[in-house]
């Protein structure tokens, strides 16, 4: 399959997405990301400003002609999400994404393809150096560190922004309009653990893989599994009725993806080997059952391990367990406004252990402030039961839907131009930076859109080649209009 993207249109976009997929730009290592973005400011002589939390502010004058038109805000984040295939040989730090064409697919080579948001940052690089489109004044924010609980949204400064209107290029479906998200908040649980030397016995490690995962906001109604419950349950089976000692327990590598795999360490008499290999794969048969179609990939395996040293306490191997298996993960609330809108939800996201204690990592996303403080403290009390504390982190707020708002109508317009008929006008389960930068500019009015993007956030990822053309020219076609 080929691997170049040169020859894809529009250019000017897919030149820059090449280009960024070869910078390591995980969350909270975006600086060779910004230099690029700075570099370009500079070559095209633009005015650009970093704050203090690394975000970066570029202005272009308007086009002639367009100098008295209100002034608009592009915005995309610089960082992307690091998952990988185990097995697959990439390391985040230093190499680049290996981009695969697939028809009209662009993937990557078992990673993370990073077109969240990889390709809205593409687009704004493009209209950044455009010398055809016929835009106003233009503000260009590039964030950082959005992955990991909207970081950069959250510590850029209040009213730097001239704009009236802001244009988020982070939405991933085509023939929509985003206009309104969910805020979130995330959780984290930490139980201190005893440990004992290891006794006598093999060691054999339950390994959960072959699931979905995604964004644990727009993909968590889709019933996908979660491999921290399916080890939950499974890890309960062996212990109530197997003599087996728990050294570790690991899973999950994003606090905003569903986990796709998940790991436990076990110390047992070698005899009794089959008996674990049987619980494990009555326990898989019984999972797939329940997942049907929704996860169908689903696998239980045991392999033998190397010995650990120690293993903990028996109690808290109970307590680890149980919390797995019994911590809600998903849906707590749809929308009574917004058909098929999740108003409501939580994801079970990660759990590893040390020497000394277990932390285990969930986030909890409503569009009512009120029921999110709700999911709060649900999660914290089911938590509390098992003997763990909880703090918690990266609080952000929502944003309201304005359906009759300016934006919303030029978009509507250009939309019903480009595609041949109008958008469908949505809000996100997740968090988008409009409701965080929106809240620090009091009247900003805001709109989401891109291109068509699934499965973010797992190697899975991958983006529509012929919808990035449609988007760009959305994208041009509105900044004509304001």
């Amino acid at each position: 399959m080929p691997t170049s993207v040169d020859h894809l249109e529009p250019r000017s976009v897919w030149k820059h997405f090449a280009a960024l997929s070869a910078i390591p730009r995980g969350s909270e290592n975006e600086a060779a990301a910004r230099e690029y973005v700075l570099s370009l400011a500079r070559r095209l002589g633009l005015d650009a400003v970093q704050d203090e939390a690394g975000n970066v502010v570029v202005r272009k004058p308007a086009r002639p002609g367009r100098e008295n038109a209100v002034p608009a805000a592009i915005q995309g984040h610089l960082d992307m999400v690091c998952e990988k295939n185990e097995g697959t040989p990439h390391d985040f730090e230093k190499d680049p994404i290996r981009l695969i064409v697939d028809g009209d697919w662009l993937k990557a080579d078992g990673t993370t393809l990073g077109a969240d948001n990889g390709v809205g940052v593409s687009a704004a690089l493009a209209v950044m150096e455009s010398e055809t489109i016929a835009h106003g004044p233009l503000e260009f924010v590039f964030t950082i560190d959005e992955e990991n609980g909207l970081t950069g949204a959250s510590r850029f400064p209040h009213c730097v922004l001239q704009s009236k209107y802001f244009l988020n290029l982070d939405n991933e479906e085509e023939f929509t309009l985003c206009i309104g998200c969910a805020g979130g908040v995330n959780s984290i649980a930490r139980r201190k653990i005893t440990r004992r030397a290891a006794p006598a016995g093999d060691a054999f490690r339950i390994k959960i893989s072959g699931l979905a995962g995604g964004h644990s906001g727009v993909d968590i109604h889709r019933g996908r599994g979660n491999a921290l419950r399916i080890l939950g349950r499974t890890l309960l089976a062996v212990l109530e009725r197997l003599p087996a000692a728990l050294a570790e327990v690991n899973g999950g590598s994003k606090r905003n993806a569903i986990p796709r795999e998940a790991f436990a360490l076990l110390v047992l008499d070698a005899a009794r080997a089959g008996e674990l290999k049987s619980l494990a794969a009555a326990c898989e048969g019984e999972a797939r059952s329940e997942l049907g179609s929704f996860d169908p990939g689903l696998r239980i395996a045991v392999e033998s391990a190397a010995r650990p040293e120690s293993v903990m306490a028996g109690a808290d191997a109970s307590a680890i367990a149980g919390i797995l298996a019994g911590q809600h993960h998903g849906v707590i609330a749809m929308s009574p406004d917004i058909a098929g809108l999740v108003q409501t939800s939580t994801n079970l996201a990660t759990i590893a252990t040390g020497a000394e204690q277990v932390e285990i990592a969930t986030s909890q996303r409503s569009s009512i402030e009120s029921s999110k403080r709700d999911a709060v403290r649900m999660v914290k009390a089911v938590f509390g039961f098992a003997g763990f504390e909880v703090e918690h982190s990266a609080d952000y707020p929502g944003w309201k839907p304005e359906p009759q708002s300016d934006i919303v109508q030029v978009s509507q317009g250009v939309h019903e131009q480009v595609f041949g008929k109008k958008a469908e006008l949505i809000a996100m389960h997740a968090g988008l930076e409009c409701g965080v930068i929106g809240e620090k500019h009091p009247g900003m009015q805001m709109i989401s859109f891109g291109p068509h993007i699934i499965d973010v956030h797992s190697p899975s990822e991958r983006i529509k080649i012929s919808s990035v053309g449609p988007f760009y020219k959305l994208l041009a076609g509105v900044l004509e209009k304001l």
